[in-house]
């Protein structure tokens, strides 16, 4: 839909420029649309003279709306002044006064959209107004709105278009109603439904493949020098045709235009002088112009006088502009070749010649004019053929310095960023003539949804999106020392660093040491508490195995041996180990294996094993300590002679590895200072 949108925008079918008599004769009202949106109706009064351009008097007034125009109707009916205003949703209807001053009479508003507006050259103030759900309705500012037909579909054919045109005929209460395949004559005071086909795009026209109805028009008015009042213009995108109400299906005139543009535009002017021809203006949405000259007053076929011409295009005038700098020079061949949206031409009669004088509106809201002298002998009536070139176009020192100052102003004017829109897209020539098999599931059925509505897809029409597993990260390598390094010589700071990897290495160094200097001074109480024996025994032989756990350096890593204890021990040590914390019953137990070095007799052993006993209440070891060694007689005879000071005790428990050992190989131990603060 887009993509025909941009091939034909059927938006200003009619076009959105008129004139509006004003006080004099030669003073009249140009009414066109104007600003960004083209939502401002302004009303500009202009003088028109033979010899010369035409002269702007004063600043134009403007009316605000809603929403853009897209067709401007006019029709003056027994004195009375009209304007009918088209935009896409609304409808408005003001009356002109002679002063030029409008006055608004009422404002529709149409829900689905408004396709086309015409004004009745019968009744003043009565006017037909088309839709896109195919609805006609008859509106009267005093009796209100009427509908009078609905059809959603095409006359002829399915077509997907929705565009709807309708139009007046000679009778007051017989209208045309027209859609892409073809024009039906309905009667508004018969039945519904009742009516026949005024032209259908068959056979019967000798239609080309895939032509389509673009614009239809009543060509009848009531005068001396008017056509028959039963003509109707039917353009196609191929083809004009010539269609007389009361034959229908047989064409009066067919020519083939060769616009290369769709014609949207139609203008039928009086003729320049009595007796000659009426010159029809046929205009295409690229900007193209022919002019036609069509005779056949009172009971004559209609015909065409002369050869169709082709007039000057905006773009043709592009080599009058001073040459630009390349963006300049685009951005003003991209203005002149905008989009034509709207078309009024008037004939001023003069002594030599006629003067045509044509204005023109782009998309891009200007306005351009053209002054054409018409001949009175056109030639004979012959084939233009693909060869009519357009007459090259002359300016006048006037016109060069207006387009100057334009094109000063359009420069100043930065241009407008593009406009991003979303895409629209249409199903019914998808699943117009085949239905899609029905496909179960949420995500099929909201599709089908978006689909049917006309709108966006959404993330609630798609259901939830199966959650994907994210990929595997990489698995971690080696240490890479020199990859960091560089990397961080790389970033910058390589300080922070050498600093960091320092501290990486001197940590765990210190950590090894002081386990070291623990296990080591637990491995040798564990020995030497597993190899004593409390039955009795003075001295156990020396052997150089038993020193092995002392004098033999351990590493660091290396777990400490489980002490062998005695079958004496085993027995008692259940006894008096409970109370006591797993991590004081070796510190205990290597103090109670002093106590029966102190005398070989019986009354040691039972000395021994009553402090034993003593100190199972004891919860802690220091408090057993000192109640064991306040216990203790400050000389007690050994069996060899030798007394044993409550301070050589002590010192025993400050350096028990150098005591146990001298102890156990059977000689006295003699007195020493204490060293590195023991």
């Amino acid at each position: 839909m887009r993509w025909e949108q941009l091939l034909l925008d059927d938006a200003f079918t009619g076009g959105a420029l008129a004139w509006l008599p004003g006080r004099t004769p030669r003073v009249r009202q140009l009414v066109y649309p104007a600003g960004g949106a083209l939502d401002k109706l302004y009303f500009q009064e202009v003088r028109l003279t033979p010899g010369s351009d035409p002269r702007i008097l004063g600043n134009p007034g403007h009316i605000q709306l809603r929403g853009p125009v897209r067709q401007v109707v006019t029709c003056t009916v027994q004195g009375e002044s009209l304007l009918a205003v088209r935009s896409d949703y609304h409808c408005a209807l003001w009356k002109v006064s002679r002063q030029g001053r409008p006055a608004p009479l009422q404002v529709l508003k149409v829900e689905k959209g408004a396709t086309g507006i015409n004004l009745s050259p019968h009744l003043p103030g009565e006017l037909v107004v088309c839709s896109r759900s195919g609805a006609v309705c008859l509106w009267t500012p005093h009796d209100g709105l009427r509908q009078i037909y609905k059809d959603p579909e095409t006359l002829v054919f399915r077509d997907p278009s929705p565009w709807r045109w309708a139009d007046f005929t000679a009778h007051p209460r017989v209208l045309t109603v027209g859609d892409r395949t073809g024009v039906k004559i309905i009667d508004t005071q018969g039945p519904p439904g009742c009516g026949l086909l005024l032209f259908r795009v068959g056979a019967e026209a000798s239609c080309q493949k895939g032509e389509r109805v673009l614009l239809t028009q009543y060509l009848g008015e009531c005068g001396p020098d008017s056509l028959q009042p039963t003509l109707h213009l039917i353009c196609t995108q191929f083809s004009l045709y010539l269609m007389d109400e009361r034959l229908p299906l047989v064409p009066m005139l067919k020519w083939d235009h060769n616009l290369p543009s769709a014609p949207l535009l139609a203008r039928l002017l009086p003729p320049p002088r009595p007796g000659c021809a009426r010159p029809l203006l046929l205009g295409g949405q690229g900007g193209q112009l022919q002019l036609l000259h069509i005779t056949g007053e009172g009971a004559s076929t209609p015909r065409l006088a002369g050869p169709p011409q082709s007039l000057p295009s905006r773009s043709d005038s592009l080599s009058a502009f001073p040459l630009l700098e390349p963006r300049s020079q685009w951005q003003l061949q991209e203005r002149l070749q905008a989009p034509t949206i709207g078309l009024a031409a008037t004939i001023l009669p003069s002594s030599p010649t006629p003067v045509l004088s044509l204005f023109q509106l782009s998309a891009a809201g200007d306005v351009f004019h053209q002054r054409l002298h018409l001949r009175e002998d056109p030639g004979p009536p012959s084939d233009p053929g693909p060869n009519c070139h357009a007459p090259t176009a002359s300016w006048s020192p006037q016109a060069t310095a207006c387009c100057r100052r334009w094109l000063k102003a359009l420069l100043k004017v930065p241009p407008a960023p593009p406009v991003w829109a979303a895409p629209t897209f249409s199903h019914r020539r998808l699943l117009g003539f085949k239905e899609q098999q029905k496909v179960e599931g949420k995500v099929q059925e909201g599709l089908r949804a978006a689909m049917a509505q006309g709108r966006l897809l959404q993330q609630r029409d798609l259901g939830s999106l199966p959650t994907a597993e994210p990929p595997p990260g990489p698995k971690p390598g080696p240490q890479d020392e020199l990859s960091e390094r560089l990397e961080a010589a790389w970033e910058g700071p390589v300080t922070a660093w050498w600093e960091q990897q320092q501290d990486r290495t001197s940590r765990p160094r210190r950590q090894l040491k002081r386990p070291k200097r623990r296990m080591q001074l637990s491995n040798t109480f564990s020995s030497l508490s597993g190899h004593l024996d409390l039955s009795g025994a003075t001295s156990p032989p020396h052997s150089p195995d038993w020193m092995s756990p002392v004098l033999r350096p351990r590493s660091p890593v290396s777990r400490p041996q489980s002490p062998v204890t005695l079958p004496s021990q085993e027995l008692t040590q259940d006894l008096w180990a409970q109370g006591i914390p797993s991590e004081r019953q070796q510190t205990l137990r290597d103090y109670m294996a002093k106590l029966p070095l102190q005398g070989n007799t019986p009354e040691g052993a039972s000395a021994s094993l009553s402090q034993i006993s003593s100190t199972q209440a004891t919860p802690s070891t220091q408090r057993t300590l000192r109640d064991c060694t306040a216990e203790l007689p400050p000389h007690r005879d050994t069996p060899e002679g030798a007394t044993v000071p409550s301070s050589q005790t002590s010192s025993i428990w400050a350096t028990p590895s150098r005591q146990q050992v001298r102890v156990l190989s059977g000689s006295q131990p003699h007195r020493k200072k204490p060293r590195m603060g023991f």
